[in-house]
């Protein structure tokens, strides 16, 4: 029975994605319409790429996986000095981030759809010493490609909510012989450990959240600073991350509640909507300013549109309390440790099961505060700006939160270091 259900899974992907092949090459135009980078490196995309052999391979899809592993790679270059790095992602903006982090050491390009045929083609041309899959990222045949070639594939930074481990329920037996072909994986939690064991995973480890480890970048720090040096005393408020939808309730409570003293800095997570946001803010009716114009706002400015990126780290740096988004939807939110790592105040809504363990870690800690709603947070939002003593005990509280839980960089890469080690002879040449 269970062998009948993996044939069945296999079938059932195989399906999916033969019937989702015409539509790809349609997505990235249209996506490419608002993005231009989906437009180029179409080749890449179909594993046509070339690597130098025995590199460490890290995949990261997008920018936050890709910034989460900053601490994990410093660690493996510092162990494994002479290997060279491959990355690969899915996005645009994530190949950006990694080409400002890492592109002077390593080799960026995407990674093919999980079609066999290409995979297989990616492996053949890059031949790494090992893989490293962030967060999790479960592509069945690039992992049973890997397994038959011999190259030894990790998750690192492994999270599985509660709504994604449902979603892999839909397939089981895929979804147990993937994960039981990855050699080691580094689980962020025990709740993800046992949730990743449910659905079968064999070599699991809790290691605790790299993201902990990124420590905020001085010159950020600094641009911060310069920013609000600039914009005056005003009281600052930053909804960082936001999302698709979010907008329009934070700025209608803002309109409807803030004094008009106050700035919001709003900075969406995903480049492309920043056009839309500004029609957003516009509708509103509040004067704003956007960041890329590179000046400081005028004192009638309600709302500073930060359209830019790699800078969050600056807004944090530059901000009173932080609000951070994904959360007042059912989107799963967004990382709250960046913020609690500058001394900050962070509030969240009530979606936060991307970041559950870390986000009621924060709360205990008396680093953060869960709001209800728009209407909730701009009222928990004036409160702590009228009250600088407990900005200042949720800021220290953020930072010690923050210190406590670094490290996990160090342990991940004592899992990994072994397999690097060894690597050399391990992968094997097979037909395809």
């Amino acid at each position: 029975m269970p062998a009948l259900r993996l044939i069945l899974d296999w079938t059932l992907y195989r399906l999916a994605l033969l019937l989702a092949a015409p539509l790809i090459p349609l997505r990235l135009t249209w996506r490419g319409r608002r993005e231009r980078g989906y437009l180029k490196h179409w080749g890449e995309r179909l594993g046509a790429v070339k690597a130098p052999p025995g590199a460490i391979w890290i995949h990261a899809v997008s920018v936050g996986e890709m910034r989460a592993a900053q601490p994990l790679i410093e660690a493996l270059r510092a162990d494994h000095s002479g290997r060279p790095f491959l990355l690969t992602c899915m996005t645009p903006t994530g190949r950006a981030t990694a080409e400002a982090l890492y592109g002077h050491f390593a080799r960026i390009v995407y990674l093919p759809y999980d079609y066999a045929a290409l995979v297989r083609r990616f492996l053949r041309r890059t031949r790494p010493a090992v893989g490293i899959l962030m967060e999790t990222e479960l592509w069945p045949n690039l992992i049973r490609a890997a397994d038959t070639r011999g190259v030894p594939l990790m998750l690192a930074n492994a999270r599985l909510s509660e709504r994604s481990a449902r979603g892999y329920a839909r397939l089981p037996a895929l979804t147990r012989a993937s994960l039981g072909r990855i050699t080691e994986i580094a689980a962020q939690t025990d709740a993800d450990a046992a949730r990743l064991r449910q659905r079968g995973a064999r070599a699991v480890h809790v290691t605790g959240n790299l993201k902990f480890d990124i420590a905020p970048p001085p010159d950020m720090l600094e641009r911060g600073a310069m920013w609000r040096a600039a914009w005056g005393a005003r009281p600052v408020l930053l909804a960082a991350s936001t999302r698709e939808g979010e907008e329009a309730l934070l700025l209608r409570a803002f309109a409807e509640t803030a004094p008009a003293e106050v700035l919001l800095v709003l900075v969406p997570r995903h480049p492309q909507r920043f056009d839309a946001v500004a029609g957003l803010i516009e509708a509103a009716g509040l004067p704003y300013e956007r960041r890329s114009m590179n000046r400081p706002p005028d004192a009638d400015t309600r709302v500073l549109l930060g359209d830019s990126l790699g800078e969050l780290f600056a807004y944090y740096a530059a901000c009173d309390v932080a609000f951070v988004g994904g959360s007042l939807l059912p989107l799963g939110g967004q990382n709250l440790i960046e913020a609690a790592s500058v001394g900050r105040p962070v509030l969240v809504g009530p979606h936060t099961f991307n970041f559950a363990q870390a986000t009621a870690d924060a709360v205990e800690a008396g680093a953060a505060r869960q709001v209800r709603d728009a209407g909730d947070c701009m009222r928990q939002a004036r409160a702590l700006l009228a009250d600088a003593a407990a900005r200042t005990r949720m800021g220290e509280a953020g930072l010690a939160f923050a210190a406590r839980h670094r490290g996990a960089a160090a342990r991940v890469a004592r899992l990994i270091s072994p397999r690097v080690s060894g690597a050399g002879r391990l992968q094997r040449d097979r037909p395809d």
